[in-house]
């Protein structure tokens, strides 16, 4: 895939880039080697001064990054400012709390004497360059939930973003540095995911965190586990929307629309399977399809608009064969489901019923604003129809009964359980998944611990 902004609402080439050769990349990785020797011993008020600058300069800065995400991969651009914005958020977090999650750590006094110590302390130390491979459907935000705890934590980060949004990739490398972050603290290297094998064998590298396909996490996770390195890995999810007989029918619809359209529906953690008691899913049913079909599909640069194109003219390729698939299988199609003509890699919002295990949707991502309706009979259907899938990211539970909500928190087979609410991430909350959705956690104190050595420093009596 070439390193090129190709604008998606009408496949026009914008800008294209070279890959860096091998020289420069060499460069970069021995800058990134010797700029961790000094930075990890930076003082943690120091860094978060660093940090919150870099916030202040993103709010600066929130229109015109906002017009470039557009431009690289189609989301609304209202959607892009909002981005924008909770990046700065997440950066001010780690700056305000950093210090407090790394602390140095005190053991019961009873085990350190038990233990013969003196004193004992767990402490958290930064590892080194961490390698970051990141997707296009939320170039900002995917990439400062890592860089934000890393830098915080004293590592130094190495992005390799996605081919299709390079000027995103360079802008983040460019706003560090405003920042007054020392130039190899965070680097972009404009590389195709061919040299990743090769850069993740590096010795200097010592860990990698990746966001993105099935494929991707597994090959990066092989050469890791060859090399012995740390990953985090957050993968795909297709993630269950429970709706059951006391829930507020209209707000829930109303939500699950938005859960299932995000992004233009090109979310791991969008809604995408909706189960729904058979109490209710007639009224359910009406009720989301209407809400899909009101939506306004149309150019992401417009302020009015709620879906644009999908990023890739070959995602649309893929979430059309997802559609044709289930149809042929016996799948109704209660809207949506046919390209529209014109340019642009434009797919309308979609909802499809009737859906059988053997359609390949059931099993596979629909990564796109294409939704599935199932019917469940009972609670017991309604989970084991949500736990029959290979992802398990995040989910949502609509009930206002107590002991329901309870049953799915403990039952659900997902990295969240969001009640009477839609699944998003907060940089004070864990954040990743189980089965084929990765392992590993993102934001909080969980995130910023991953890529640090646990040290436990024992000293004799």
């Amino acid at each position: 895939m070439p390193i090129a902004t190709v604008n998606p609402a009408d496949g026009e080439t914008l800008k294209t880039y070279e890959a860096m050769g091998e020289e420069e990349l060499e460069r970069r990785l021995q800058l990134a080697e010797a700029t961790f020797r000094t930075y990890r011993t930076m003082p943690f008020p120091e860094r978060a001064r660093l940090l919150n600058r870099a916030a202040d300069l993103l709010d600066e800065n929130q229109r015109d990054i906002g017009r470039v995400m557009t431009l690289e991969m189609g989301k609304p651009v209202k959607q892009a400012r909002a981005e924008a914005a909770k990046c700065a958020t997440a950066m001010r977090w780690y700056a305000r709390h950093a210090e407090g999650l790394l602390a140095d750590e005190l053991p019961a006094a009873s085990d350190v004497e038990d233990s013969g110590a003196s004193r004992v302390l767990v402490r958290y130390r930064p590892l080194g360059p961490v390698l970051a491979v990141m997707p296009w459907n939320f170039p900002l935000w995917q990439v400062i939930r890592f860089a934000a705890p890393a830098l915080m934590a004293g590592n130094v980060g190495l992005l390799k973003h996605a081919s299709n949004v390079p000027q995103t990739a360079l802008y983040l490398e460019d706003l560090f540095h405003r920042a007054g972050f020392t130039e190899g603290c965070f680097q972009t290297l404009l590389i195709g995911s061919g040299a990743v094998d090769e850069i993740l064998r590096d010795e200097r590298v010592k860990a990698a965190t990746l966001t993105g396909s099935e494929p991707a996490g597994r090959a990066v996770a092989a050469t890791a586990g060859e090399m012995i390195k740390k990953t985090v890995l957050e993968l795909g999810g297709s993630d269950p929307f429970v709706v059951m007989p006391s829930a507020d029918l209209e707000r829930a619809a109303r939500v699950a629309v938005t859960a299932r359209v995000q992004n233009n529906g090109q979310s791991c953690i969008a809604a995408k399977r909706f189960i729904v008691h058979t109490d209710v899913y007639d009224d359910f049913a009406r009720l989301f399809t209407d809400g899909m079909k009101a939506l306004k599909v149309g150019d992401p640069l417009d302020e009015d608009t709620e879906v644009g194109p999908l990023a890739t003219e070959q995602g649309r390729a893929d979430l059309e064969e997802l559609v044709d698939d289930a149809r042929r299988s016996g799948a109704t199609v209660l809207c949506g489901g046919r390209r529209p003509d014109g340019p642009g890699w434009y797919y309308p919002p979609t909802v499809l019923a009737d859906i059988g295990r053997e359609m390949r949707v059931h099993r596979e991502e629909a990564f796109g604003p294409v939704a599935t309706l199932y019917r469940a009979a009972d609670l017991e259907e309604a989970l084991l129809i949500a736990n029959d899938s290979p992802f398990g990211l995040s989910s949502n539970v609509w009930t206002r009964d107590e002991a329901e909500a309870d049953r799915f928190a403990q039952d659900l087979q997902a990295g969240g359980v969001f009640v009477n609410g839609m699944t998003a991430s907060h940089p004070a909350f864990p954040f990743g998944g189980v089965k084929r959705s990765g392992y590993g956690r993102e934001l909080s104190g969980h995130g910023i611990r991953e890529f640090c050595n646990i040290t436990t420093v024992w000293h004799g009596a």
